[in-house]
């Protein structure tokens, strides 16, 4: 009977043993949790790609009209919808603490953070190589580093999380903006250290040259002039980047057309095509799992044509209408007016060189339309053009002005977007940008070098890097003397036009007052200084109970 009990307990402590040991321990095998996350290689890759697509929504995406906030409100354009407070119009309104722009883009800046710290955190218990490891610490800290950058220059300082956070958290305060850039220099650096090569990497993926360029960029934004040049310089001497002096990829034998013109057009933007000048574009895909939208509809995909391209439509002469509307040619598209090209922007900066310089020809900044409602005779094959349009018609207005080509793909949308093919006629679902986007290109880092040699008191040296750029476009050399910061930016205009995130740029330097008062008198009437950075949104301010989260001078 002893045996029988002694045997009995045995048996029950092994079963309870087992129970608190393992039959407890839950294992999630139907759904993804962080407990079974982030282990395997395909476990961080995911989540690596997901850092893409986050930098995709804030910068190129349809949602809650994100990236043309990086536009409105500077100097190269200004609103043409109908109280269109939501970009820029009412200033007052879209700065305000409680509103959409201050909020949304602090949101999904700090989403890319804490994934970024997620991936960061968890790489130490993962089943991945120490080499992946660290590869993917490299990323995800280039990503970090970027978003930092960019709240930097939004918001001046603002909370520094570098870990994990698992729970309710009520008491951020803000680090100074210097602390803020500290750190991101911290994690471009780590990143520019242990990335792959650029020549190594997918179209699309980040590279340690990548990295170097947004050091060039970050040191100058922390007066660390000579480091600029350096990584700048890094970039440039690269083997795998240069220049495109040469008409290339999927439309090099059309004419119009030119080398600036080939940058754009569809294909066109990764190495494959043969493009050595950018150095990180991000993938505009369509029709693909985690792509950016339909090749039959607008949905979630860039939509700088719908925004830049004048709404034609609208155009009034001798009573009539001499455009047909929508069409895929250099009428825009589907363009509806919203971002209208200032004046500054459209003429200012290229009247020294006009007719010279490539990135002004008609095929890249159109100012001559083509006539094609056949039942518009008095002018049908002519052109209506901006610099002496016909009587009764308003130039600039949200039916007319100059705009870049590169907003769109005259005479090459997907077929899906065609409602007659024969005739370019385009359907309701038109209106995006079907290229992939440059972020970062390699005439960028050439004026990134020109303002640090600026900076440096260096001016030969600057007007040499930016000549590079003007003998590309056949423009007139710069002399030393005529270097200056708002020349740069000028220069910033003409190449990069569109492309650029401009409001990042203006920020970063400080420059953003003094610009919108000179080169855009629409918005100058309510143009303030405190809007050189955006409030801290109030919805972070009122739930920080903990701490207080200071608001920046001037707002609410």
């Amino acid at each position: 009977m002893k045996i029988k009990i002694y045997i009995i307990t045995l048996l029950l402590s092994a079963v309870l043993g087992s129970c608190s040991s393992s039959f407890l321990d839950e294992k999630r095998l139907d759904f993804r949790s962080a407990s079974n996350s982030f282990l395997t290689q395909e476990d961080i890759d995911c989540s690596v790609n997901n850092l893409y697509y986050l930098v995709r929504r804030e910068f190129y995406s349809r949602d809650e009209n994100r990236p043309m906030d990086y536009l409105y409100g500077t100097d190269i354009v200004y609103d043409g919808e109908p109280n269109g407070t939501e970009r820029h119009s009412n200033m007052i309104s879209a700065y305000h603490s409680t509103g959409n722009i201050a909020s949304v883009h602090w949101s999904l800046l700090y989403h890319t953070i804490s994934t970024a710290n997620t991936i960061i955190d968890r790489l130490p218990v993962s089943e991945v190589s120490e080499e992946q490891k660290v590869i993917a610490e490299a990323k995800a800290r280039f990503f970090r580093g970027f978003a930092y950058r960019t709240l930097a220059y939004l918001y001046g300082g603002v909370p520094l999380l570098l870990t994990e956070v698992v729970g309710p958290k009520f008491d951020y305060v803000r680090a100074s903006k210097e602390e803020v850039l500290e750190q991101a220099i911290s994690d471009v650096e780590f990143a520019a250290t242990y990335l792959p090569s650029l020549s190594s990497v997918q179209d699309g993926e980040v590279s340690n040259t990548a990295a170097y360029h947004l050091l060039s960029e970050l040191y100058l934004a922390t007066a660390q002039y000579q480091k600029a040049v350096d990584a700048a310089t890094t970039v440039i001497d690269d083997p795998a980047t240069g220049l495109m002096y040469n008409r290339f990829g999927s439309r090099a034998n059309e004419v119009p057309g030119d080398v600036y013109w080939d940058l754009f057009r569809k294909n066109n933007q990764n190495r494959g095509s043969g493009n050595t000048e950018g150095i990180w574009v991000i993938q505009i895909e369509t029709d693909t799992p985690g792509g950016s939208g339909s090749l039959t509809a607008k949905d979630q995909t860039y939509t700088l044509e719908r925004h830049h391209a004048p709404m034609v439509r609208d155009v009034k002469a001798h009573g009539m209408n001499p455009f047909s509307w929508p069409i895929g040619d250099y009428t825009g598209g589907r363009g509806i007016g919203w971002a209208i090209s200032t004046r500054y922007f459209s003429d200012e900066i290229w009247k020294d060189d006009f007719y010279g310089d490539m990135r002004n020809a008609n095929h890249n900044f159109v100012r001559k339309f083509a006539v094609h409602n056949k039942e518009y005779a008095k002018l049908y094959g002519d052109t209506i053009d901006t610099q002496n349009p016909p009587v009764g018609v308003t130039v600039p207005s949200r039916s007319l002005y100059a705009y870049q080509s590169k907003c769109t793909t005259p005479y090459n949308h997907p077929e899906g977007l065609y409602s007659n093919s024969k005739t370019f006629a385009l359907n309701s679902g038109a209106g995006a940008t079907y290229t992939d986007q440059y972020m970062f290109r390699l005439a960028e880092t050439y004026l990134l070098r020109a303002e640090a040699y600026l900076a440096l008191n260096d001016k030969d040296k600057a007007a040499a890097d930016i000549n590079v750029i003007r003998n590309r476009a056949h423009a007139k050399p710069v002399l030393t003397s005529q270097v200056t910061l708002d020349y740069i930016l000028d220069e910033r205009m003409r190449e990069l036009g569109v492309e650029e995130r401009r409001r990042i740029t203006l920020m970063r330097m400080g420059k953003l007052y003094d610009r919108v008062m000179k080169c855009n008198p629409y918005y100058a009437k309510e143009m303030k200084k405190h809007y050189e950075l955006w409030p801290i949104p109030y919805k972070e301010i009122e739930a920080n109970r903990g701490a207080v989260l200071e608001q920046n001078p001037g707002y609410e």
